[in-house]
């Protein structure tokens, strides 16, 4: 669900405090900017997931198209790494009503649009496209693209263009959802461009893990360590040779919410220890 959940309320009129009424909401944990850039693109990715449904919601709700005319994250809460509106005091379900192009005027600090204006007089479909380039404007720009696996940037170059530029407004909701599900072709595009190393080999251990030696790296899921995931060894190959200091990797078996495998990236191999779990690639030098 996109929405903020209601488990109770309690309604109550004393003396000292009138018309009291008493919530009871599911526990969401406030939107940080800056500490979602720090995260994972996966995390991102499915921040961006849950905003996509929303907006998908909103166009098509019972109601009708609805907007958020206060759409700022500080209206939204991520709960258990998704994203929920919390606060609906400023949705409206009316479409601006018009009589000309010029009255179906959109404006925005960084750009201006003007849309059509319908044969009955409303402005078409302005509460979707102002939903859709606040979403661009706060969220898309600054999550996806941002240290997002680099077979999938060209579409998402495409996704936050189109998103943020209703001149040329070639992507709808139902689109971004398409392409943003974490369906299995998807995730495939992650390491489509990874390749082995030519100069590089790697010794399999298996059932092995290295303890120590670890190093930082961003992003990590790990704060003292440097711990990625993967689409499989190849990918795995490719960013231990990316890295000087890496000297070998651990293939775990926890997966991420899209099936990506964490592997833990280590400097030196000097302490394997038996792990049943856990494969260890212990880099070859001359």
């Amino acid at each position: 669900l996109c929405f903020f959940q209601l488990y109770g309320y309690c309604y109550q009129d004393s003396n000292d405090i009138p018309d009291t009424l008493t919530t009871i909401t599911e526990l969401g944990s406030p939107l940080e900017m800056i500490q979602l850039l720090q995260t994972s693109w996966e995390d991102r990715f499915r921040i961006c997931l849950s905003l996509v449904r929303l907006l998908h919601y909103l166009a098509h709700s019972p109601l009708g198209s609805v907007t958020l005319l206060d759409f700022r994250p500080r209206q939204f809460v991520i709960v258990d790494g998704e994203l929920k509106v919390t606060d609906l005091d400023d949705a409206s379900v009316e479409e601006s009503s018009c009589t000309s192009n010029s009255d179906c005027f959109m404006e925005f600090p960084a750009r201006n649009f003007t849309l059509p204006c319908s044969v009955e007089g409303r402005c078409q479909n302005m509460n979707e496209k102002r939903n859709l380039y606040n979403a661009y404007r706060f969220f898309f720009t600054y999550l996806l693209p941002h240290s997002a696996p680099s077979s999938l940037k060209p579409l998402l170059d495409k996704i936050v263009n189109a998103t943020g530029n209703h001149n040329k407004y070639v992507i709808c909701t139902e689109y971004l959802a398409l392409v943003l599900s974490p369906s299995p072709s998807v995730n495939s595009e992650f390491t489509q461009k990874c390749v082995k190393s030519a100069n590089t080999q790697y010794r399999r251990v298996p059932e092995a893990f290295i303890p120590d030696e670890n190093y930082r790296c961003w992003p990590s899921y790990h704060h003292k360590g440097c711990l990625l995931s993967v689409f499989d060894v190849n990918e795995a190959i490719e960013i231990c040779d990316s890295y000087s200091q890496c000297k070998a990797f651990v293939l775990t078996n926890q997966t991420t919410w899209t099936g990506r495998q964490l592997v833990f990236f280590k400097m030196a191999s000097n302490h394997i220890v038996p792990d049943p779990d856990k494969i260890t690639y212990v880099k070859v030098t001359d």
